[in-house]
């Protein structure tokens, strides 16, 4: 076990609640794997307390922290410097406090999805992809694969939040919710951004009949780790990517700007956040 000095490094993740989060696991094992003096933990922080205890911390000595729900918008609202990605969601799950008193923030939750694609050798440039769910992580998960050169296609239960999100984004294609399985076989790439797979919610038969054999498919859905659709892919023969690789890839910014290096995601890892999964 590493042990903390006076001079140890500190971060955390603050949501409402925040028993769920797997973020304090990752971030410790990439604490204790390099031997770093710092520690990262969780607060729980009701909505009204939420800018109170950011500028406590940022006076405490924190390093930064990452936010979960419901504090991402307010986290944008409580930045001093954003980045492209930020402004384009309208949110952060990520900030960092700098030495001239700036709290800098972004959102890393795209960029993880593109990690986590590229580490299973997908390639995005000029590939068709559907995303299903037209919500915060749809947002996420688009723009990042717009910036990469993919081609977005969006479909959502309700028409007009597509239309609003690629509106947003300015790029993208939007197909009617009842149609995306019989226009599968276009695609290079399935992207399940929705409920559909969480625990207790297998209320859907994912119809893949339509699918080309090269279809890619992936669900940033972790819990469970072989989602519905993921199962479905697998029993068609197609290639999976689950949703954990997400969750680790985007932690990686957070931890280089507190701690000062670049973690690497690995089996180790994996299994280590997997295993805690299971208890």
């Amino acid at each position: 076990m590493q042990l903390i000095t006076g001079k140890a490094k500190i971060a955390a993740v603050l949501g409402w609640p925040i028993e769920h989060s797997r973020s304090p696991l990752l971030h410790n094992f990439w604490l204790q794997r390099h031997q770093i003096d710092g520690a990262y933990i969780p607060l729980a922080v009701k909505a009204e307390d939420f800018k109170n205890v950011i500028q406590g911390m940022k006076a405490a000595g924190f390093k930064g922290c990452n936010v979960t729900i419901p504090h991402k918008e307010a986290a944008y609202q409580c930045c001093d410097i954003v980045d492209e990605t930020a402004k384009k969601m309208g949110s952060v799950n990520t900030l960092w406090f700098t030495e001239d008193g700036k709290i800098h923030g972004t959102s890393t939750d795209g960029d993880g999805f593109v990690a986590n694609l590229k580490d299973a050798d997908v390639t995005l440039t000029d590939k068709k992809v559907l995303i299903l769910g037209a919500g915060g992580a749809a947002r996420s998960v688009a723009y990042s694969l717009i910036q990469d050169g993919a081609q977005i296609t969006i479909t959502n239960r309700t028409l007009q939040r597509a239309e609003q999100l690629v509106r947003d984004l300015g790029a993208g294609q939007i197909i009617e919710w009842q149609s995306w399985i019989k226009e599968l076989g276009q695609f290079d790439v399935l992207v399940n951004t929705t409920s559909l797979g969480m625990e207790g919610k297998d209320d859907y038969l994912f119809d893949l009949q339509h699918a080309s054999k090269d279809l890619v498919v992936t669900d940033i859905v972790y819990v469970p780790r072989i989602t519905p659709l993921l199962e479905a892919a697998e029993l068609k023969g197609l290639k999976t990517v689950e949703g954990l690789g997400m969750l680790l890839h985007q932690a990686r910014l957070g931890f280089s700007k507190w701690f000062g290096v670049d973690p690497v995601v690995d089996h180790e890892l994996t299994e280590f956040v997997a295993n805690s999964l299971k208890k």
